[in-house]
């Protein structure tokens, strides 16, 4: 799907662009907030500061896609595929990141705060001057990413074995 047929349906309130063709679309500064692009193409795309809180971005393709400065709060991104994606200054509070590939993603000065990255890869990701505060990292291994100057992990505890660093005691889920 083009750029502009996107905008004419969006304008004319349509929310759902599941699986469409975005690939190296220019759509900086949008706003799509609660859109669903559920296993879209956004590879390449120009997300610059764009306003995608609470979208849904679930197994969406994101590769290279520059997401700097763009405001995810709240938006699902399980099982994206991020490789290579640069989220500088992004705000990324309260995303579910659960599964995602974030290899070779630039997230420098990114707000991962009460962010879910359970099960998320890291290799070569930098995280440099990133806000990891509240966030949840279960079965991430964050020593093999760039992590300078990373705030919010003071303090954190690994469980042997487990693979678990909760870096939040007040982090609550449904499950129990």
């Amino acid at each position: 799907m083009e750029a502009k047929k996107l905008f004419r349906q969006y304008i004319k309130n349509q929310r759902t662009f599941a699986g469409e063709n975005f690939h190296g679309a220019d759509l900086e500064g949008f706003n799509f907030q609660r859109v669903n692009f559920t296993r879209s193409d956004l590879s390449g795309a120009n997300l610059k500061q764009t306003d995608l809180s609470g979208a849904c971005l679930y197994r969406s393709n994101l590769t290279d896609a520059d997401l700097q400065e763009a405001c995810l709060i709240g938006a699902n991104l399980g099982e994206a595929n991020l490789i290579g994606a640069d989220l500088t200054d992004a705000d990324l509070s309260g995303v579910d990141l659960t599964g995602a590939d974030l290899r070779c993603a630039c997230l420098v000065g990114a707000n991962l705060s009460g962010a879910n990255l359970t099960n998320v890869h890291l290799d070569g990701t930098d995280l440099s001057q990133a806000d990891l505060s509240g966030a949840k990292l279960v079965r991430t291994d964050l020593s093999v990413a760039h992590t300078e100057g990373i705030k919010g992990i003071e303090g954190c505890e690994k469980t042997p074995g487990e693979e678990v660093c909760c870096c939040s005691p007040q982090w609550v889920t449904w499950a129990g």
